[in-house]
């Protein structure tokens, strides 16, 4: 996704009637919102992202703050943090001269951009952990005999890990390529298997 559009798109107001298509938009909110938290991040951030998402149009700065009951701040530096993972960018909407935001509608490779960024935040470091952690315990290899067992135990359990999240890596460089295509493809073909 660029960082930055044109979009010929009119902002329109939010619906505030209360209709049934609201109250679906706010649970949805709410819920993207709590399994946001499960996962580390910010109800905010998860929020605001949801809100985006599910507009499916570009959202000013202002109408956002209104929408969710946040402050100016938490909007510029939640809606930086989300165009750096790449699911919402800024878009220019005419005839106005706000910065307007709007999430990759693409589910396919809003998931991959996800994965992505949760790689790089989360797998990645644990990786990097691993392989010193058995660094440090190649060192106790010429420790007291009685301890070798131990040792070795210890480097087999780090290894057995350390493999199956490289393969893991590995994996989901494969699936997350291509805009998320490969991940929709694996979905497919392991659906049925399911």
């Amino acid at each position: 996704m660029s960082t930055e559009t044109t979009s010929s798109v009119q902002s329109e107001p939010a619906d505030a009637s209360g209709s049934a298509l609201s109250r679906s938009r706010e649970a949805f909110i709410s819920h993207w919102g709590e399994m946001g938290t499960s996962w580390g991040v910010p109800r905010s951030l998860a929020e605001i992202h949801a809100l985006l998402f599910i507009e499916g149009r570009p959202l000013c700065t202002d109408e956002i703050m209104e929408r969710r009951g946040v402050s100016r701040g938490n909007v510029s530096t939640t809606l930086r943090q989300l165009s750096e993972w790449g699911i919402v960018t800024r878009v220019r909407v005419r005839g106005d001269r706000k910065d307007y935001f709007e999430a990759e509608q693409d589910v396919w490779n809003l998931l991959s951009l996800i994965v992505r960024a949760r790689k790089r935040r989360e797998l990645e470091p644990l990786l990097a952990a691993l392989e010193d952690a058995r660094a440090l315990a190649s060192d106790a290899e010429d420790a007291p005999k009685e301890d070798r067992k131990e040792t070795k135990a210890h480097l087999d359990r780090l290894k057995s890990m350390h493999d199956a999240l490289r393969r893991l890596d590995r994996l989901s460089d494969r699936f997350i390529g291509r805009g998320g295509k490969g991940l929709d493809v694996a979905v497919r073909l392991l659906t049925p298997l399911l």
